[in-house]
């Protein structure tokens, strides 16, 4: 994967995409990236139109519907401002995959390219590009924030197309008052893999019940992560097996652990 190559100047507009799953499941998490992001100073705009990034048909092999529900963005986000996505997933897919999708129309690869180039993914831009302080934020707060430990999950595409562990391990571990544990299986899939889980739903519950036993033997009860899709799937099947195992959006625990209110 080659190195990014971040802005110099700080901008002052940003489009914040959604996602589908924020939109329909977790609008708390959105709400709460626009805050992080407002609070540096930035306006934050929202084309109503969007949708879904087309993950879910591009990896069901499905790419002229794939296509379909790209080219439907594409026109979205006409300013030259940052995209910022708060799923490593789905800034996956827009980034790496969209430019391809076009790959016989010339003319709608070029702005598919254009866009996939502004785009990030939620802590990538809040670290590398604002260098938010959280630990100075947290420090102001006015409500002394109680110990937590916790276990962070990246997810398949944030970690191995975006490169955003790290960037999720440096916001967290810079939070005074929060102790990042280490987990055995954490780098392994949690079994949404979107469609993934329907199609192989017993495969898909093996997965995710060795990430959640995993989690839980740290003896932390709460686990971070920055993609709905696996926050949602391991967040319900640990509400089903009765495991002690919280879940949260790192953008609603970055906001609740540096001023917000609390969860």
């Amino acid at each position: 994967m080659k190195p990014r190559q971040y802005p110099t100047e700080r901008p002052t507009d940003v489009y914040l995409f959604a996602t589908c799953l924020v939109d329909l499941f977790v609008p708390q998490a959105g709400l709460d990236a626009v805050k992080l992001l407002e609070r540096e100073g930035l306006t934050v705009h929202f084309p109503r139109s969007q949708s879904c990034c087309g993950q879910p048909a591009y990896s069901s092999g499905n790419p002229r519907q794939a296509r379909e529900v790209a080219l439907a963005q594409l026109g979205l986000f006409d300013k030259p401002w940052p995209v910022i996505v708060p799923s490593g997933s789905c800034a996956g897919m827009m980034r790496h995959h969209w430019p391809a999708l076009f790959d016989d129309d010339a003319a709608n690869a070029a702005r598919a390219q254009g866009l996939s180039e502004r785009v990030y993914e939620l802590t990538e831009f809040l670290v590398r590009v604002l260098n938010v302080d959280f630990n100075a934020y947290a420090a102001k707060g006015s409500v002394q924030q109680p110990e937590e430990r916790v276990v962070l999950h990246t997810s398949c595409g944030a970690r191995r197309e975006m490169g955003t562990r790290v960037h999720g391990v440096e916001v967290v571990d810079a939070l005074p008052g929060v102790t990042r544990i280490d987990h055995e299986r954490e780098s392994e899939c949690c079994g949404f893999g979107g469609t993934f889980s329907l199609k192989h739903p017993d495969i898909s519950g093996a997965m995710v019940a060795d990430k959640i036993a995993s989690a839980c033997a740290t003896g932390c009860e709460r686990l971070v992560s920055a993609d709905c899709g696996c926050l949602l799937n391991i967040g319900h099947a640990a509400a089903h097996k009765g495991a002690p195992l919280a879940v949260e959006h790192l953008a609603s625990f970055l906001w609740r652990r540096t001023g917000g209110e609390a969860a």
